[in-house]
């Protein structure tokens, strides 16, 4: 059996969700450390509208810290996508006064 490494190119174009199930993006390019050969972040574009519209121009990306990644198959599974993208909207409810 063949154990080479896959090329970083054959992540672009992977849909990433969250180890929730839900859609988060798909992977436009990859961020890189060449000093290291290690690949840091995923630059997502065609982003989840619910995620992202409040944090971000719906025409720009984000890029995800590749110490997020889960799993790499078909799709990319990652951490607490959205859990992490919540918690600012939480504490802000938590702190809106009734008056």
């Amino acid at each position: 059996m063949d154990e080479s490494p896959e090329e970083i190119t054959t992540l672009v174009g992977r849909e990433v969700y969250s180890n929730n199930g839900v859609f988060v993006g798909e992977v436009d390019d990859v961020r890189l450390n060449l000093d290291a050969t290690t690949v840091t972040g995923l630059a997502l574009g065609r982003l989840n509208d619910e995620l992202f519209s409040n944090r971000i121009n719906p025409s720009q990306g984000v890029i995800l810290p590749y110490r997020w990644v889960r799993a790499v198959g078909d799709v990319i599974l990652v951490n607490d996508v959205v859990e992490r993208m919540k918690e600012p909207e939480e504490e802000v409810s938590d702190d809106e006064v009734t008056v």
